[in-house]
């Protein structure tokens, strides 16, 4: 697998498909909820098998904090390290900036899996789409 920060449109679109796969058709998420004014001013990542996406995140500078959103996975892929790879990828980036803190707002699902990327839950449940989250933390 490989770890790609976006820089053309083609990485762009895979990196949509993914989202588009995982959070609008698996989670309903509405696409004028997924796919958001932001898309311009995030740096965008795909993780790759070989030359297919199968992950994809996204990453903004917001009050001064790096905050990690829109991080998915296909099915098929989830449970062997992926998330990691791309999270990984987005927390080195970010350090390259020279941010502290990140800040990330995870599906209640997902909360154990971002507490072994020493992540810490900073705030009551609140719904997004539809969905249970919580806001977390790390400093780097």
């Amino acid at each position: 697998m490989n770890i790609v920060k976006v820089t053309t449109e083609d990485e762009l679109k895979d990196a949509f498909t993914i989202r588009k796969i995982v959070f609008i058709e698996e989670q309903q998420v509405p696409e004028e909820e997924e796919i958001d004014q932001y898309e311009d001013a995030a740096d965008h990542f795909v993780l790759y098998d070989d030359n297919k996406p199968i992950g994809a995140g996204r990453f903004r500078v917001v009050d001064g904090k790096g905050k990690v959103e829109r991080i998915c996975i296909l099915s098929s892929y989830r449970g062997k390290g992926a998330g990691k790879i791309i999270m990984e990828a987005i927390e080195q980036h970010a350090s390259e900036q020279g941010l502290t803190r990140l800040k990330l707002n995870a599906q209640t699902h997902a909360i154990p899996f971002y507490e072994k990327l020493k992540y810490e839950v900073v705030s009551d449940e609140f719904l997004d789409a539809g969905i249970p989250h919580k806001t977390m933390e790390k400093s780097l």
